[in-house]
């Protein structure tokens, strides 16, 4: 069985069709479904930002675990990764697009020295990166970067751009048309990151078919970097999507309120700053989900044609499709844009959809699943030995869910959160926690008395906070919290002696 796992970034997983969304159209990622595919209602990331929540599903660990618990700090490179696994028991493995596994823009250590980084934008465009790019890369064979966000993108794909006349360095000299939520790129569709993303993934699968890879099962990665701020579709994604068009969600003035929150307010009132919310106006949210849906067709676009390649090849028929993303995005809900520690369901609720030729068929499952479930799930279900699963793996097997979308594995999940800001001081920082159930949200802050607790099927908006009207819920909610860090601690290493 071969293996594409398709991930965008900052995509909330009401942005599908097949999730309910009344105006965005995405037919063909929606076939991953309907053509005998699970969705998922209840799938959680780990962490609600980037590099953390790559490295869980790439590590099967908590950010506590794997220890990048925050953007700026590179994944270990000696941590056992799924990709590594895979390679060394004749996978052959190649990722498109955005990794993320070390930091794009210049970050510094405890000791104030800056630390070397294979996908930093600035080294790519300087000229510092040397290729041959060095591989195996966290266990890819073969890898095709792609690092930034929207149209500012280093990496392969700027290689690629001077190949194709267009200098990336002379692009990002014009800076008066970039803002921090949106602004309108100056490249065709045909030179964007989202065609290069898909046209080298069918390039990757036309060698697969063609037997360059002496016929080895593969695993594939192929990563959008978009609906990611700054959002910036190009050509006839730009004005797909009207902004007056756009309903905004009910819970929108909600973000007045929360200036007045204990913890949120400090960060909020902050201003933009890539790992915090913001509050916007009106006309502001509603143009970013105007992009943001732009954005999703194109990516929408290519994953029709990477899908119709499988199909046409004949790999449809031995090759598990996944689609899924990295963390959501507010986009309009209480007011706010981008992501961050407010752990409203549009950010932590990311979508996913699994289709296992021979396995699967079309359904939803309601059932909770974690970021941290998926490396697990994918090596049983390539039938690897436990033995050879990484030691750091805190997951569960959730083929039984596959197998059976009413199955229930887990009573409830973790989410860790633990961030560094860089835009406003290297000394700011914050941690919470966040347990969730298939009814309940709760949410706990260091360093503040007080929390969140939200009933999800009485206030699907979370408007309506439990934590100082429902004693016993929130002291049953916290016993929960408390008990589910505990179960996933790691016994390692492992006693090796009695004395």
């Amino acid at each position: 069985m071969n293996v594409i796992f398709i991930i965008t970034d900052q995509q909330r997983s009401s942005h599908l069709s097949c999730m309910g969304n009344p105006l965005l159209k995405t037919p063909n990622i929606d076939k991953i479904v309907n053509e005998g595919g699970v969705r998922f209602t209840n799938y959680f990331c780990a962490n609600p930002i980037c590099m953390p929540n790559r490295a869980s599903f790439f590590t099967g660990a908590y950010p506590s675990e794997h220890k990048t618990r925050s953007n700026g700090i590179n994944l270990n490179s000696k941590l056992p990764t799924i990709t590594e696994i895979l390679n060394n028991l004749g996978y052959h493995t190649c990722s498109v697009g955005k990794l993320h596994f070390q930091h794009f823009a210049p970050t510094f250590n405890q000791y104030r020295e800056i630390d070397k980084s294979l996908e930093s934008i600035f080294d790519w465009l300087l000229g510092n990166i040397k290729l041959p790019f060095p591989t195996p890369y966290y266990g890819f064979q073969e890898v095709h970067l792609a690092a930034g966000h929207g149209d500012l993108m280093a990496g392969h794909y700027s290689e690629w751009l001077k190949e194709q006349g267009y200098d990336m360095v002379d692009y990002r000299k014009d800076a008066n048309r970039i803002s921090n939520f949106y602004h309108e790129t100056k490249l065709p569709e045909e030179l964007y990151p989202t065609t290069y993303i898909t046209n080298k993934t069918i390039e990757y699968l036309e060698r697969i078919a063609n037997g360059a890879y002496e016929n080895k099962p593969f695993f594939l990665h192929c990563s959008f970097p978009d609906p990611h701020q700054p959002v910036c579709p190009p050509g006839k994604y730009k004005d797909m999507y009207k902004p007056e068009d756009i309903n905004l969600p009910s819970n929108f003035n909600d973000g007045q309120k929360l200036l007045e929150h204990k913890f949120l307010g400090k960060y909020i009132k902050i201003g933009f700053e890539p790992v915090l919310p913001s509050l916007v106006s009106e006309e502001v949210a509603k143009k970013y989900i105007a992009l943001t849906y732009g954005s999703i067709t194109m990516i929408d676009d290519g994953v029709g044609k990477i899908l119709n390649f499988l199909e046409e090849s004949g790999l449809a028929e031995n090759t598990m499709v996944i689609f899924t993303s990295d963390h959501g995005d507010f986009c309009g809900d209480h007011g706010l844009v981008v992501k961050g520690p407010a752990h409203y369901r549009s950010v932590i609720n990311p979508p996913l959809l699994w289709k296992i030729p021979g396995l699967t068929k079309t359904s939803v499952s309601n059932s909770l699943v974690s970021t941290v479930d998926l490396p697990k799930t994918i090596l049983n279900l390539l039938g690897i030995e436990k033995e050879k699963h990484p030691e750091i793996c805190q997951g569960y097997d959730i083929t039984r869910i596959l197998e059976n979308p009413t199955s229930k594995i887990r009573e409830q999940l973790l989410i860790e959160h633990d961030e560094e800001l860089t835009h406003v001081s290297r000394d700011e920082s914050f941690r919470l926690r966040t347990l969730v159930t298939e009814r309940h949200r709760l949410t706990i802050y260091d360093g503040y008395e007080k929390g969140d607790i939200f009933d999800y099927n009485n206030d699907p908006t979370e408007i309506n906070n439990l934590w100082s009207k429902d004693e016993n819920l929130k002291r049953n909610l916290i016993e929960k919290l408390m008990r589910e860090i505990i179960n996933v601690q790691l016994r390692i290493p492992t006693r090796k002696s009695t004395h």
